[in-house]
């Protein structure tokens, strides 16, 4: 090869991404690798990791984050400048079987979505399960590895299985800046 010519590059891979076109998405959304979104709503400014799936009819607010490897279902919304951790799971059947009573697989007509909300600034350490119906307040903190299985009261830190309130946050503590 002479000094001139440069070396023949491939060009980057593409994270294979899967992106209904019923999806309403806002500006400045930025998307990892791998992620599967439909039928659901993303604000603007938000960042959604890599390997994530966020399901029809859930909504996200503006300026989420939402880190890789998190499952957000059918019913779940979350407003505006909540942090979602790695390898969140949501629900949204308080009765989940694959079947029916008469043994037929169930389809979308034979259960019933429960919506769970997750309130303004809340965040959701990694590993955490929100059973679905409830609702986590503004500003909440729950730990990392918690089972949620009430409400959480706004600016509570709430952790263990199932997650208590082991404490609450002043308005102007450093939590919240």
């Amino acid at each position: 090869m002479s000094g001139q010519e440069q070396p023949h590059l491939q060009p980057p891979l593409q994270p294979h991404l899967q992106v209904a076109p019923d999806v309403r998405m806002g500006s400045g959304v930025r998307l990892g690798g791998f992620v599967n979104l439909y039928g659901c709503t993303i604000g603007q400014d938000c960042v959604i990791g890599t390997f994530v799936e966020i399901q029809r009819d859930a909504h996200i607010g503006d300026r989420v984050k939402i880190q890789s490897h998190t499952f957000i279902c059918s019913g779940v919304q979350v407003d505006d400048e909540a942090f979602i951790g790695h390898g969140v799971m949501f629900t949204n059947d308080l009765f989940p079987r694959s079947t029916t009573a008469e043994g037929a697989l169930k389809g979308a007509d034979d259960w019933s979505c429960t919506p769970t909300r997750v309130g303004r600034r809340a965040s959701i350490g990694s590993n955490a399960t929100i059973l679905c119906g409830i609702t986590i307040g503004e500003e909440a903190i729950v730990g990392a590895g918690s089972v949620v299985t009430r409400d959480v009261p706004p600016r509570c830190v709430v952790a263990g299985n199932p997650a208590r309130v082991i404490r609450t946050i002043e308005p102007q503590s450093p939590e919240l800046k």
